[in-house]
């Protein structure tokens, strides 16, 4: 049996250091995805997405640097995280690989930053525990052996934690590091031999420091260095690094009128410093003023030769910086993202809550920002139209992902979890092929969510911890694009258009799209404003056109689903729910301590009523719920150790008819019925064990027992295989099994763990088969506490 990853949605850690485009070797984009490190090839033409998530650290990785290597057949990775390790990898030739070489815990606390610099050996860290360190990579000429040694660490005084780090070359002999972090001070270190000493402090930022970034300001040999500082005050400064005793000529900037009061109070204060053979002084050289809020990274690149700088900030927008060549003036020569003054709230309606990551491409001519929802954003820059357009991207949750659901057909797969997000992937199909993407976020919650299933092809429920479960509808708008863009039947017609989460409310509801003729103004002719339209309530029509996949700014704000029916009638939050085989019934659970909340709620989808009373046996929280593929039972396993079958009765409803108080020896955490004629179900515990258990008569017999190598957490069967049971299990360490036993020997199973490589690297929290997909090599979606998303082919 051969089990191929097929696709990967992760969503990136917020953390302005836990990404890097490299700019040798293989020009992949390596970034931080909860205690991984997922890797992406941004320019890839087929939009593959994720190629490859490495695995090693056991918590948030917060920096992720390639080191320079000067070679396309040499990739060297270094990542930080907040489990005080720095470890490196290093990239396979020709593939999209990595392999862990060296882990270093010499930090005493979480690693917040990496600096490396082109042309040397040498790399510096930063961590929370108050020091920078300083590294030399050793390794042979085409890197096939490599390993780091310390040189130097630095104790920050006074105390601070380091949030951003730069390297530069001074001259022959020596380098500059600037650090900053949690003060408005800069500190400048200058080496002399292989030891970096303190030689100056610019004061003039009045907030956290966040980015620092050197680079030359012509390639001249001679020209200076200019160092960029970005911060929590809202504004960028730069620094000008001038060789000789003489002082370079003033800055014209200063005198910008757009500065206006502010202008007059910046300090040009020479600060002087020396290296082992020459002098130094660094003067302030210009105030960037644009930001609305937060900066979080600023760098530089040299373009079109020109110096342009790219900034990102809280305000959600993305800059870039270039000096006008009449007056030296820098000013704003591009800005994406949302600019517009409808920032919305910071939900569903959109505000992505700022860009916390911005990279340029290796040739310069594309940028790409990170946002809240762990989604990337890529823009190209077209000669020919002298603009910036945006492209396809990635996007994946940023918490753990506790619930999943393929659509009845199998078109599309609804995901959900803690980041308190509903998304929706399905294939993208053209000519050149397809590939997976995230079409809509039906979804964007207050609360965070727990299970969901779907009703029928274009209605869905989930469950929260507020305690109730909410039905939602496809909008006309997403099954337009869907039917469009993924070849999947378009809904009926009378349908709404799309929805929205209206000012200060909870629930989303169903708008109308309007031509751009139709589109109201705000307020009405006498100027009174209480009659005026919230903007968020209006979309135009062709803004639900697409002939791509939406990009964030689309996810975020115009593809939710309207919500038709809320569940009421649970004590705590839902805990698992199951919606029965022909859609009729939906049964849910809720966290439980006691007989009286451990119940089962059954509730009919025509008039979405509660069916009384309640089923009573479980003590403790139900953990999952199915019914048979027949609809003649519904199966429930608990953490009180006990699974227990109800079989329908005459008028549909549901009774007692089989339990085991003593089923597992811990709590069951998986349930599962299989496709065969004689009922058939599996059951999944923290004791490390997958059950097969068959119904004969009024008997409910034990016919098999699969040990795993760690505590069971999810179990699924193939819907469609009749001859024979074929099923998946998950366990808590991240391992995924597939696995399938003959009808006549339900005792012996043959078992294939996926690669450890490709697995998650968290627990599993569910798997599902995809139904519809005999003839193509049978499907099964994963969802992890990692955060992550898998789809994996299983042939044979």
């Amino acid at each position: 049996m051969g089990i191929i990853p097929e696709f990967v949605s992760i969503g990136g850690n917020r953390n302005p250091a836990a990404a890097d485009w490299d700019q040798d070797g293989g020009r992949l984009l390596a970034f931080g995805a909860d205690n991984c490190i997922a890797v992406w090839e941004p320019e890839d033409e087929k939009l593959g997405g994720i190629t490859a998530i490495l695995h090693g650290h056991s918590d948030v990785v917060n920096a992720v640097k390639y080191f320079p290597t000067g070679s396309v057949n040499a990739t060297v990775l270094l990542s930080g995280a907040a489990d005080h390790s720095l470890r490196l990898w290093k990239g396979r030739r020709f593939e999209s690989g990595f392999d862990l070489v060296k882990t270093v815990t010499e930090h005493k606390g979480p690693i917040t930053r990496i600096a490396t610099l082109s042309g040397s050996d040498v790399f510096a860290t930063g961590a929370s525990d108050g020091v920078v360190k300083i590294w030399k990579l050793v390794h042979d000429a085409d890197f096939t052996t490599v390993d780091v040694e310390l040189i130097q660490s630095i104790s920050l005084t006074p105390r601070y934690f380091p949030l951003a780090i730069a390297l530069a070359k001074l001259d022959e002999t020596s380098l500059v590091l600037a650090v900053g972090g949690t003060r408005s001070t800069i500190q400048i270190f200058v080496s002399l031999d292989t030891q970096f000493q303190l030689s100056a402090t610019l004061t003039g930022h009045e907030g956290w420091i966040r980015a620092l970034d050197f680079t030359k300001e012509s390639d001249d040999e001679n020209s200076d260095l200019l160092l960029v500082s970005a911060s929590q005050d809202k504004y960028i400064r730069l620094w000008r690094v001038h060789q000789g005793e003489e002082l370079p000529a003033a800055s014209s900037a200063l005198a910008d009128p757009a500065l206006g009061v502010l202008g007059k109070s910046l300090s040009n204060k020479a600060h002087r410093f020396a290296s082992a053979t020459s002098k130094y002084s660094v003067t302030f050289e210009a105030l960037l003023l644009g930001h609305e809020d937060w900066i979080y990274t600023a760098s530089w690149r040299h373009r079109a030769r020109k110096l342009q700088l790219l900034s990102t900030s809280e305000d959600n927008s993305l800059a870039i910086w270039e000096a006008d060549p009449s007056s030296g003036v820098w000013v704003c020569s591009t800005r994406l993202g949302e600019i517009s003054g409808q920032k919305g709230s910071t939900s569903a309606t959109g505000s992505a809550g700022g860009f916390w990551i911005g990279l340029w491409s290796p040739d310069g001519d594309s940028v790409v920002s990170l946002g809240r929802t762990g989604s990337w954003r890529r823009w190209t820059y077209s000669p020919t139209q002298d603009m910036w357009t945006q492209q396809v991207a990635i996007t994946g949750h940023v918490r753990e992902v506790k619930g999943l659901s393929w659509s009845r057909d199998g078109a599309y797969l609804l995901t959900t979890g803690s980041d308190q997000t509903t998304r929706l992937f399905s294939e993208w199909k053209r000519e050149q092929g397809s590939s997976w993407h995230e079409f809509s976020r039906p979804q964007i919650h207050g609360y965070d969510l727990n299970c969901i299933d779907t009703v029928n092809n274009v209605q869905f429920v989930s469950g929260a911890d507020e305690k109730l479960l909410r039905v939602f509808d496809e909008p006309k708008g997403v099954s337009e694009m869907l039917n469009k863009l993924c070849e999947i039947e378009a809904a009926s017609a009378d349908r709404p258009d799309a929805a929205n989460i209206p000012v200060l409310g909870l629930s989303n509801k169903a708008i109308q799209a309007v031509d751009e003729s139709e589109a109201p103004e705000n307020g009405d002719d006498d100027g009174d404003d209480r009659e005026a339209v919230d903007p968020a309530s209006i979309v135009k029509r062709s803004t639900l056109e697409f002939d791509h996949p939406p990009f964030e700014d689309h996810l975020a704000r115009h593809l939710l689903w309207p919500e038709t029916e809320k569940l009421y009638g649970h004590g705590y939050e839902i805990s698992a729910m199951a919606v029965s085989s022909d859609g009729s019934l939906v049964a849910t659970a809720c966290r439980a301590s006691s007989i009286d909340h451990a119940v089962i709620r059954l509730y009919d989808t025509k008039e979405w009523l509660e069916i009384k009373p309640p089923l009573k046996a479980h003590s403790l929280t139900v953990t999952a719920l199915q019914f048979s593929p027949d609809d003649e039972y519904l199966l429930s396993v608990g953490r009180d150790r006990q699974w227990v079958v109800w079989k329908k009765s005459e008028g549909g409803v549901y009774a007692l008819k089989n339990a085991n108080p003593k089923g597992h020896a811990r709590m069951i955490l998986g349930a599962a019925w299989t496709a065969l004629a004689q009922p058939t179900f599996l059951t999944a515990g923290r004791d490390k064990n997958v059950k097969i258990w068959q119904i004969s008569d009024d008997d409910v017999q034990l016919k098999g027992s699969i040990a795993a190598g760690a505590a069971v957490t999810a179990v699924a069967c193939d819907p469609e295989a009749k001859g024979a049971v074929r099923f998946a299990y998950g366990t808590e360490g991240g391992e995924l099994v597939v696995g399938s036993v003959a009808v006549e020997a339900l005792d012996k199973a043959a078992t294939v763990a996926v690669a450890k490589e490709v697995s998650p690297a968290k627990g599993i929290n569910q798997i599902v088969w995809r139904p519809g997909r005999s003839g193509e090599g049978k499907q099964l979606a994963v969802a992890s506490e990692d955060s992550s998303v898998r789809i994996f082919k299983v042939e044979g």
